[in-house]
């Protein structure tokens, strides 16, 4: 698709909370969170013609490698949220872009988000093929107090779950959607713990792709003081997902 009339380099969207995405408490689950994200980044880089349809004529779409999240509060069903994204660097196969959702006006979670562009034949990654240079940039307005970093992961983790990937997990590019692995890592948290909204922040590195078929382990390591905990997920003896997430 060309490229937007209506293109800004800064876009901001609304989106209302629906039942299908909160907890039995009524806010938003931290999945969709990530998804409504995900989707305010899609929807910014259709309108700059650079979304997975135009990618797609180069056999590319744009994969998540890192992604942190900070949050101050979490709406709830019925809540009218409003996403704002730009992107603070671009070039070649990577990219960082930033987020943020506010309420009533108030910022209440940040996250920066760090894309690569992937050969969906190849699959690997490779430069962007189509022009960028309209997105302005703003590689000093950050979204989040702290930058995505590389998780530490314990070799001395604890195996809690074995896990196939179904086809219900895969998404468009025909692999592992990158929510999944937090959903599977999440199931493994106290409930209490999620539904008293107690993540300050959470952390994921996205290492390896999974596909159809595909057997993981998935395990938990707590840190000393029991302030954040870590999961990972692994395919044989390959780490292919690391999440931490940090306590209030």
């Amino acid at each position: 698709m060309p490229i937007s009339p209506n293109f800004t380099s800064v876009l901001s969207k609304d989106w209302e909370i629906n039942f299908t995405q909160c907890t039995p408490n009524g806010y938003l689950k931290y999945t969709d969170l990530c998804n409504l994200l995900q989707l305010t980044a899609a929807a910014h880089s259709e309108v700059g013609g650079i979304s997975f349809t135009d990618m797609q004529e180069f056999d590319q779409a744009w994969v998540l490698s890192r992604m942190r999240v900070e949050i101050n509060a979490l709406p709830k069903w019925q809540d009218v949220v409003t996403v704002k994204t730009w992107i603070n660097s671009l070039e070649n196969s990577r990219s960082v872009r930033a987020l943020e959702m506010y309420l009533n006006g108030k910022k209440i979670v940040g996250s920066e988000t760090y894309w690569a562009v992937f050969n969906t034949k190849a699959r690997r990654p490779e430069p962007l093929a189509l022009p960028y240079e309209h997105f302005e940039l703003f590689p000093d307005n950050r979204a989040t107090v702290e930058g995505f970093s590389r998780i530490n992961i314990n070799p001395e983790k604890e195996s809690v779950f074995e896990k196939t990937v179904y086809l219900s997990d895969l998404d468009i590019v025909n692999h592992a959607n990158n929510v999944k692995y937090l959903e599977w890592c999440l199931d493994h948290v106290d409930a209490k713990r999620i539904l008293k909204q107690e993540v300050k922040s959470f952390e994921m590195n996205f290492l390896k792709e999974l596909s159809l078929n595909d057997q993981v382990v998935i395990h938990e390591n707590d840190n000393e003081d029991h302030s954040a905990t870590t999961f990972s997920i692994t395919k044989g003896d390959k780490n292919c997902f690391a999440l931490e997430l940090h306590w209030k």
